[in-house]
Formats: C-alpha cells, structure tokens, sequence
C-alpha cells in the first residue's frame, strides 16, 4: 500500500514523506525569513550554524526541526527523536540546549553552502511554519607558506625568482610587493585539482641585481591570506687581488731600476767618449815645436 500524506509525524515505514516535507520547506524558504548568516572556516575545523528558535520544553513532542543544505537534508528532529543524513552522520549534531544549534565537525569543501533551519509546530492539528533561518557557510583551505626559489639569471644584471604554494582553496590571488608597492610578475599560473578542489599556484618575478630588494609573495584567498618575504642584497665589491698588486709593485720597480741603470750607463759612455775627446787635442808639427825651443 502506498503511503499518505499526513500531517502527523513521518513513520519510519514513509520515507516518501520526508521529500514530500522538504519540498514544502524549500518553498517556504523563498517566502519566509527570520534572520541571515554568513560563517566561514577552515576544512577540519569545527563549525557551529544558529538556529535561533526559542522554546520551552514542553514545546519539543510537538516540534518538527529540519537542517537541510541548499537542496538535500542534513538533520531532523521530529517528537524528540533525531535522524542525521548519510553524508553526514558520525560528524553532524543538534544543540538543543543553545535553540538547535547545528555542529558539523569535521568539515570538509563540499560542506559549503546554504543550510537553512527550519522549525514548525503543531497548532491545531496541524503543523505550522514557525521559524526559519539561513546561514551561508564558506569552507576554505589552507595555502602553505609560500615557497621561494632562485632561478637561473636570464641576463648579467636580472635576478629571477618564482613563489609556489598549494593545497589552498578558493581560488587564489598571488601578488608581488616591494615597499607596498605591487610588481609585475611573470608567468603565473592557477591550477585546480578536480577530485579535492584544491589550488596550486605559483608565479616568476625578474628584479634588478644593482641594488638591494626586499619582496614579498602574497596570497589571498576568500577572507584569509599567506606571504613570504626575500631579501636580496647587492654582493661587495671584490677587493683588488693582494698578488696581483704585489706583481705590479715588483714589475714597476724592475722597469724604474732598469730605467735607471740604462740611464746610468748611458751617462757614463758619454763620460767616457768625452775624456777621450780631451785627450787627443791636436798641438801642430812636432817641428814647429822644436825650433822655437831653440
């Protein structure tokens, strides 16, 4: 036999019925609304969504309680008894203490959505929409500390660096600082893993070497971010080579004292061609010289 609608509580022989309800629900979601949230976390982290119905005891036997997100059901709480999802059973509970909190825990990317509670009470017979309220969950992981690497020099006076990071989720934003100021960068790439839905980014940066840098990689993410800073100092100029000036010193010294000696040399031949000169001065005939001694 099939099963009717009722407005009693679902039998557990009925599960048409809860599709039936959640139909009604979402419905009512459109045309009802009692308050709005937006939280966001990390993936396995804990997460706490508001209901926010206030109630007395004596109301729980005729309250119905529904925890859905965006278009399945989370969550049930019918006369006092609770129903958890597949998907999210051995992680998902009610407080019903703190006016039907839901806690998730722990949470993973496809937990992101809209989660909508949805209380009703019966009045009458007949259960009514009494309270409704949505809370816009957004699910982020983490990016690692960005990575910086040096690369090959493209030319004598460019340095060329990359930054890399994975694992994150949403999509990135990666930018290059220097004295907040935003560089250009050079092939950056974002890349997303179809099966975990997380990100690998990364990106390259020339610089000049003639003077000193200090930049940084910055990753933003959702409401989150992550950065890396690298400095670059211009390496000293190399002092003069010790042996190399000692050979200097000694070839210059050898070239004066060379100089010197051929000038010494030069010198003394001239002394000497000159004494020569002196001593071969012409006197006349030999007779002249004797005839005018007699």
């Amino acid at each position: 036999m099939g099963c009717q609608l009722r407005q009693d509580p679902p039998r557990p022989g009925c599960p048409h019925l809860r599709l039936v309800h959640l139909i009604v629900l979402l419905v009512g979601l459109f045309r009802i609304s009692s308050g709005d949230f937006q939280v966001s976390k990390s993936v396995k982290e804990k997460v706490s969504l508001p209901c926010g119905y206030n109630f007395s005891i004596e109301e729980l036997e005729i309250l119905r309680i529904y925890w859905q997100k965006d278009n399945e059901m989370v969550l049930s709480f019918i006369s006092g008894e609770r129903e958890v999802w597949p998907k999210y059973k051995n992680r998902t509970l009610l407080d019903i203490t703190d006016n039907f909190r839901l806690m998730i825990l722990p949470l993973f990317l496809s937990d992101r959505g809209l989660y909508t509670c949805v209380v009703q009470k019966k009045e009458k017979g007949s259960y009514v929409l009494k309270h409704l309220t949505s809370v816009a969950l957004f699910v982020r992981a983490d990016f690692l500390v960005p990575n910086i690497i040096q690369l090959e020099e493209p030319s004598a006076d460019i340095k060329r660096i990359m930054c890399l990071t994975s694992g994150g989720f949403p999509k990135p934003r990666l930018t290059w600082l220097e004295d907040g100021k935003e560089l250009s960068g050079i092939n950056t790439t974002i890349s997303q893993d179809p099966e975990t839905e997380l990100y690998t980014v990364s990106s390259k940066l020339d610089f000049n070497m003639t003077h000193n840098h200090s930049i940084v990689c910055h990753i933003a993410y959702g409401d989150s971010q992550v950065s890396k800073n690298f400095t670059w100092e211009k390496p000293p100029e190399a002092p003069p080579d010790r042996n190399h000036f000692v050979t200097i010193i000694i070839i210059s010294t050898l070239v004066v004292l060379s100089a010197i000696f051929i000038a010494h040399r030069c010198f003394t031949r001239r002394k000497k061609a000159s004494r020569r000169g002196n001593n071969g001065i012409y006197l006349g005939p030999a007779e002249a010289s004797t005839g005018q001694n007699v």
